[in-house]
Protein backbone atom coordinates (compact mmCIF):
# COMPACT_ATOMS: atom_id res chain seq x y z
CA UNK A 1 0.00 0.00 0.00
CA UNK A 2 1.17 3.65 -0.99
CA UNK A 3 2.15 5.73 1.84
CA UNK A 4 0.76 8.96 -0.19
CA UNK A 5 -1.83 10.80 1.68
CA UNK A 6 -5.59 10.16 0.43
CA UNK A 7 -6.59 13.86 0.36
CA UNK A 8 -3.44 14.35 -1.51
CA UNK A 9 -3.91 11.76 -3.77
CA UNK A 10 -7.33 12.72 -4.50
CA UNK A 11 -7.16 15.93 -4.82
CA UNK A 12 -3.95 15.43 -7.71
CA UNK A 13 -6.46 12.50 -9.33
CA UNK A 14 -9.33 15.63 -9.62
CA UNK A 15 -6.78 17.91 -10.81
CA UNK A 16 -5.22 15.27 -13.57
CA UNK A 17 -8.61 14.39 -14.86
CA UNK A 18 -9.56 17.55 -14.88
CA UNK A 19 -6.38 18.63 -17.16
CA UNK A 20 -5.93 16.13 -19.03
CA UNK A 21 -9.53 14.82 -20.18
CA UNK A 22 -10.27 17.65 -22.83
CA UNK A 23 -6.62 15.70 -24.96
CA UNK A 24 -8.33 12.04 -24.00
CA UNK A 25 -10.72 11.93 -27.31
CA UNK A 26 -7.40 12.87 -29.56
CA UNK A 27 -5.79 10.20 -27.51
CA UNK A 28 -7.74 7.41 -27.07
CA UNK A 29 -11.85 8.68 -27.63
CA UNK A 30 -14.67 8.23 -25.57
CA UNK A 31 -14.50 5.23 -23.77
CA UNK A 32 -11.58 5.88 -21.69
CA UNK A 33 -10.56 2.43 -20.77
CA UNK A 34 -8.92 -0.59 -22.39
CA UNK A 35 -9.87 -2.00 -25.75
CA UNK A 36 -11.22 -6.12 -26.34
CA UNK A 37 -9.77 -7.55 -29.16
CA UNK A 38 -12.10 -10.57 -30.38
CA UNK A 39 -10.48 -11.20 -33.67
CA UNK A 40 -7.35 -8.71 -32.98
CA UNK A 41 -8.33 -7.02 -36.12
CA UNK A 42 -11.18 -4.17 -34.53
CA UNK A 43 -10.50 -0.95 -34.47
CA UNK A 44 -9.63 0.69 -30.77
CA UNK A 45 -13.32 2.21 -30.74
CA UNK A 46 -14.99 -0.77 -31.78
CA UNK A 47 -12.70 -3.31 -28.92
CA UNK A 48 -13.11 -0.49 -26.63
CA UNK A 49 -17.09 -0.93 -27.21
CA UNK A 50 -16.40 -5.22 -27.06
CA UNK A 51 -14.92 -4.82 -23.63
CA UNK A 52 -18.37 -3.10 -22.33
CA UNK A 53 -20.36 -6.21 -24.10
CA UNK A 54 -18.15 -8.11 -22.62
CA UNK A 55 -18.63 -6.91 -19.08
CA UNK A 56 -22.48 -6.76 -20.03
CA UNK A 57 -22.24 -10.45 -20.92
CA UNK A 58 -20.59 -11.87 -17.96
CA UNK A 59 -22.80 -9.71 -15.09
CA UNK A 60 -25.59 -10.65 -17.39
CA UNK A 61 -27.18 -7.62 -17.24
CA UNK A 62 -30.41 -7.28 -17.77
CA UNK A 63 -32.12 -4.23 -19.40
CA UNK A 64 -34.43 -1.14 -17.83
CA UNK A 65 -32.91 -1.49 -14.54
CA UNK A 66 -30.95 0.88 -12.60
CA UNK A 67 -27.22 1.38 -12.34
CA UNK A 68 -24.67 3.35 -10.56
CA UNK A 69 -21.53 3.48 -13.00
CA UNK A 70 -18.82 4.69 -10.65
CA UNK A 71 -15.71 6.43 -11.88
CA UNK A 72 -17.56 6.78 -15.11
CA UNK A 73 -15.46 9.35 -17.10
CA UNK A 74 -17.15 11.16 -20.37
CA UNK A 75 -20.10 9.26 -19.50
CA UNK A 76 -19.79 6.92 -22.37
CA UNK A 77 -20.46 3.44 -21.37
CA UNK A 78 -23.21 5.62 -18.88
CA UNK A 79 -24.81 6.27 -22.32
CA UNK A 80 -24.67 2.94 -23.75
CA UNK A 81 -26.13 1.20 -21.79
CA UNK A 82 -28.95 3.94 -21.41
CA UNK A 83 -28.78 3.59 -25.09
CA UNK A 84 -28.81 -0.63 -25.83
CA UNK A 85 -30.37 -1.89 -22.80
CA UNK A 86 -32.66 1.13 -21.46
CA UNK A 87 -31.40 1.22 -18.16
CA UNK A 88 -31.93 4.23 -15.78
CA UNK A 89 -28.41 5.30 -14.93
CA UNK A 90 -26.57 7.52 -12.44
CA UNK A 91 -22.41 8.44 -13.55
CA UNK A 92 -20.32 9.08 -10.75
CA UNK A 93 -17.07 10.72 -11.19
CA UNK A 94 -14.57 13.09 -8.74
CA UNK A 95 -13.32 15.29 -12.56
CA UNK A 96 -16.15 18.41 -12.62
CA UNK A 97 -14.81 18.92 -16.12
CA UNK A 98 -15.44 15.40 -16.60
CA UNK A 99 -18.90 15.20 -15.71
CA UNK A 100 -19.40 18.48 -17.47
CA UNK A 101 -18.22 16.64 -20.86
CA UNK A 102 -20.38 13.77 -20.24
CA UNK A 103 -23.60 15.51 -19.93
CA UNK A 104 -22.97 17.03 -23.24
CA UNK A 105 -21.99 13.70 -24.60
CA UNK A 106 -25.65 12.90 -23.12
CA UNK A 107 -27.32 15.45 -24.89
CA UNK A 108 -25.67 14.77 -28.40
CA UNK A 109 -27.00 11.13 -27.33
CA UNK A 110 -30.42 12.09 -26.66
CA UNK A 111 -30.30 9.49 -23.66
CA UNK A 112 -31.56 10.53 -20.09
CA UNK A 113 -28.54 10.21 -17.96
CA UNK A 114 -27.56 11.33 -14.18
CA UNK A 115 -24.49 12.58 -13.91
CA UNK A 116 -22.90 13.86 -10.77
CA UNK A 117 -19.60 14.76 -9.13
CA UNK A 118 -18.89 12.41 -6.30
CA UNK A 119 -16.16 10.99 -4.09
CA UNK A 120 -16.51 7.49 -5.04
CA UNK A 121 -15.94 6.88 -1.01
CA UNK A 122 -18.09 9.11 0.37
CA UNK A 123 -21.19 8.28 -1.42
CA UNK A 124 -24.87 9.79 -0.86
CA UNK A 125 -27.73 8.45 -2.41
CA UNK A 126 -31.78 8.13 -1.42
CA UNK A 127 -32.61 5.47 -3.95
CA UNK A 128 -30.81 1.81 -4.34
CA UNK A 129 -29.56 0.19 -7.34
CA UNK A 130 -29.64 -3.16 -9.38
CA UNK A 131 -26.33 -3.13 -10.25
CA UNK A 132 -23.02 -1.15 -9.65
CA UNK A 133 -20.62 -0.98 -12.94
CA UNK A 134 -17.13 0.32 -12.71
CA UNK A 135 -14.62 0.21 -15.38
CA UNK A 136 -10.84 0.82 -14.56
CA UNK A 137 -11.61 3.40 -11.35
CA UNK A 138 -11.94 0.88 -8.22
CA UNK A 139 -7.91 0.76 -8.38
CA UNK A 140 -7.53 4.42 -8.09
CA UNK A 141 -9.87 4.25 -4.65
CA UNK A 142 -7.16 4.57 -1.14
CA UNK A 143 -10.22 2.80 0.99
CA UNK A 144 -11.54 0.07 -1.59
CA UNK A 145 -12.59 -1.62 1.96
CA UNK A 146 -14.99 1.45 2.41
CA UNK A 147 -16.35 1.92 -1.08
CA UNK A 148 -17.39 -1.86 -1.52
CA UNK A 149 -19.33 -1.73 1.77
CA UNK A 150 -21.03 1.55 1.18
CA UNK A 151 -21.44 0.09 -2.89
CA UNK A 152 -23.33 -3.23 -1.64
CA UNK A 153 -25.64 -1.02 0.79
CA UNK A 154 -26.51 1.06 -2.38
CA UNK A 155 -27.19 -2.11 -4.00
CA UNK A 156 -30.96 -3.75 -4.00
CA UNK A 157 -31.00 -7.64 -2.74
CA UNK A 158 -30.14 -9.71 -5.12
CA UNK A 159 -28.68 -7.30 -6.86
CA UNK A 160 -24.83 -7.21 -8.67
CA UNK A 161 -21.66 -5.62 -8.75
CA UNK A 162 -20.00 -5.82 -12.59
CA UNK A 163 -16.27 -4.35 -11.97
CA UNK A 164 -13.43 -4.43 -14.50
CA UNK A 165 -10.06 -3.07 -12.90
CA UNK A 166 -6.28 -3.58 -13.31
CA UNK A 167 -4.98 -6.39 -10.33
CA UNK A 168 -1.44 -7.78 -9.77
CA UNK A 169 -0.83 -11.55 -10.00
CA UNK A 170 -0.78 -13.40 -6.59
CA UNK A 171 2.24 -14.06 -5.20
CA UNK A 172 4.79 -11.97 -6.42
CA UNK A 173 8.09 -11.12 -5.02
CA UNK A 174 8.98 -8.04 -3.57
CA UNK A 175 11.24 -7.37 -6.55
CA UNK A 176 8.65 -8.08 -9.21
CA UNK A 177 6.20 -5.74 -7.32
CA UNK A 178 8.66 -2.81 -7.34
CA UNK A 179 9.79 -3.84 -11.04
CA UNK A 180 6.37 -4.25 -12.93
CA UNK A 181 4.02 -2.93 -10.41
CA UNK A 182 5.44 0.48 -8.74
CA UNK A 183 5.77 2.40 -12.00
CA UNK A 184 2.33 1.95 -13.01
CA UNK A 185 1.39 2.96 -9.64
CA UNK A 186 3.04 6.09 -9.39
CA UNK A 187 1.96 6.62 -13.03
CA UNK A 188 -1.16 6.45 -13.16
CA UNK A 189 -1.78 7.78 -9.96
CA UNK A 190 -2.88 4.44 -8.23
CA UNK A 191 -2.52 3.93 -4.52
CA UNK A 192 -2.36 0.30 -4.74
CA UNK A 193 -2.54 -2.33 -6.77
CA UNK A 194 -4.47 -5.46 -5.24
CA UNK A 195 -4.91 -8.86 -6.09
CA UNK A 196 -8.61 -10.45 -7.74
CA UNK A 197 -8.64 -12.59 -4.37
CA UNK A 198 -8.33 -9.25 -2.38
CA UNK A 199 -11.51 -7.79 -3.54
CA UNK A 200 -13.02 -10.90 -3.70
CA UNK A 201 -12.32 -10.97 0.57
CA UNK A 202 -14.07 -7.45 1.33
CA UNK A 203 -16.80 -9.00 -1.32
CA UNK A 204 -17.71 -11.85 0.51
CA UNK A 205 -16.90 -9.77 3.97
CA UNK A 206 -19.88 -7.33 3.00
CA UNK A 207 -22.47 -10.03 2.11
CA UNK A 208 -21.98 -10.60 -1.33
CA UNK A 209 -20.93 -14.31 -2.91
CA UNK A 210 -18.82 -13.43 -6.45
CA UNK A 211 -20.71 -15.26 -9.15
CA UNK A 212 -17.48 -15.37 -11.81
CA UNK A 213 -14.29 -13.34 -12.60
CA UNK A 214 -11.95 -13.64 -15.24
CA UNK A 215 -8.84 -12.81 -16.75
CA UNK A 216 -9.05 -10.99 -19.70
CA UNK A 217 -5.45 -9.77 -20.20
CA UNK A 218 -4.61 -11.46 -23.42
CA UNK A 219 -7.48 -9.85 -25.41
CA UNK A 220 -6.81 -6.37 -23.69
CA UNK A 221 -2.88 -6.23 -23.90
CA UNK A 222 -3.17 -4.78 -27.65
CA UNK A 223 -3.88 -1.48 -25.66
CA UNK A 224 -0.65 -0.58 -24.76
CA UNK A 225 1.17 -1.10 -28.24
CA UNK A 226 -1.55 1.23 -29.90
CA UNK A 227 -1.31 3.96 -26.79
CA UNK A 228 2.89 4.14 -26.83
CA UNK A 229 2.43 4.48 -30.70
CA UNK A 230 -0.05 7.54 -30.71
CA UNK A 231 1.88 9.40 -27.75
CA UNK A 232 4.85 8.97 -30.34
CA UNK A 233 3.27 12.57 -31.91
CA UNK A 234 5.54 15.51 -30.00
CA UNK A 235 2.66 17.26 -28.67
CA UNK A 236 1.57 15.02 -25.74
CA UNK A 237 5.24 14.99 -24.93
CA UNK A 238 5.00 19.06 -24.95
CA UNK A 239 2.01 19.31 -23.56
CA UNK A 240 3.40 16.81 -20.57
CA UNK A 241 6.71 19.28 -20.19
CA UNK A 242 4.29 22.25 -19.94
CA UNK A 243 1.68 20.94 -17.21
CA UNK A 244 4.72 19.40 -15.33
CA UNK A 245 6.10 15.83 -13.65
CA UNK A 246 2.92 14.36 -13.13
CA UNK A 247 1.42 14.37 -16.56
CA UNK A 248 5.38 13.58 -17.69
CA UNK A 249 5.10 9.84 -15.58
CA UNK A 250 1.62 9.35 -16.89
CA UNK A 251 3.20 9.14 -20.16
CA UNK A 252 5.79 7.56 -19.27
CA UNK A 253 4.21 5.01 -17.74
CA UNK A 254 2.51 3.44 -20.68
CA UNK A 255 5.29 1.62 -21.18
CA UNK A 256 5.30 0.20 -17.19
CA UNK A 257 1.96 -0.73 -18.30
CA UNK A 258 3.16 -2.81 -21.70
CA UNK A 259 6.33 -4.33 -19.49
CA UNK A 260 3.07 -5.13 -16.55
CA UNK A 261 1.00 -7.32 -19.37
CA UNK A 262 4.21 -9.11 -20.77
CA UNK A 263 5.53 -10.31 -17.67
CA UNK A 264 1.72 -11.14 -16.69
CA UNK A 265 2.88 -9.55 -13.30
CA UNK A 266 -0.30 -6.89 -14.14
CA UNK A 267 -3.69 -8.26 -14.61
CA UNK A 268 -6.85 -7.04 -16.03
CA UNK A 269 -9.89 -8.94 -15.17
CA UNK A 270 -13.35 -8.89 -14.25
CA UNK A 271 -15.17 -9.58 -11.23
CA UNK A 272 -19.25 -9.90 -10.91
CA UNK A 273 -20.78 -10.75 -7.61
CA UNK A 274 -24.53 -10.50 -6.14
CA UNK A 275 -25.73 -8.88 -3.57
CA UNK A 276 -27.91 -11.79 -0.67
CA UNK A 277 -31.24 -11.53 -1.12
CA UNK A 278 -33.16 -11.29 2.10
CA UNK A 279 -35.32 -13.61 3.48
CA UNK A 280 -39.14 -13.44 2.76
Amino acid sequence: MSNVDPVTLKKDIQEHYDLVTPYYNSLWGKHIHHGYWISGKETKEVAQVNLVKKLIEVGEIKPNRDVLDVGCGVGASSIYLAEHLGERVTGIIISPIQVDIAKKFAADSNVKVKFLVMDAEKMMFSEKFDYVWSIEAISHFPNKDKFFKDAILFLNPGGRIALVDWFKKEGLSSQEDKRYIDPIRKGMLVPDISTMQRYEEILIKNGCKVITRGDISVETAKTWDISLDIIKNPKFWDLAIKHGRQFVDFLKSFQAMRAGFSSKSFIYGYIIAEKATLDV
